[in-house]
């Protein structure tokens, strides 16, 4: 929905996040395969191989107050995409919001 509005490195840093999440919980759901081709097409990085970036290197991209935004709404979507918020998900959504600065 707001991807095209990142920088290329941050696009790049939001697919590999996206991939650890989908991940998180030990299975890809169709529901979460399909979401990430989403945003590859829609960061215009259909071709995109994953490189297994370490977390501390993904957040790190995300500069502005506004990417920072974009990134988690972009992950709830992912997240809630198979009607489940497992632990895990709820554990890496607090890592990646302290390190962003916000609030509970």
């Amino acid at each position: 929905m707001f991807l095209e509005e990142l920088e290329q490195k941050e696009k790049i840093a939001f697919l590999e996040l996206a991939a650890i999440i989908a991940r998180i919980d030990g299975k890809l759901s169709i529901y979460e395969n399909s979401l990430l081709k989403k945003y590859q097409r829609e960061t215009g990085l259909e071709d995109y191989q994953l490189k297994g970036l370490s977390i501390e290197d993904i957040l790190k991209e995300f500069k502005s107050e506004r990417s920072k935004y974009i990134v988690l709404t972009e992950i709830f979507q992912l997240i809630y995409s198979d009607g489940v918020f497992h632990d895990h998900e709820s554990e890496f959504v607090h890592i990646i919001k302290t390190h962003f600065g916000f609030d509970s």
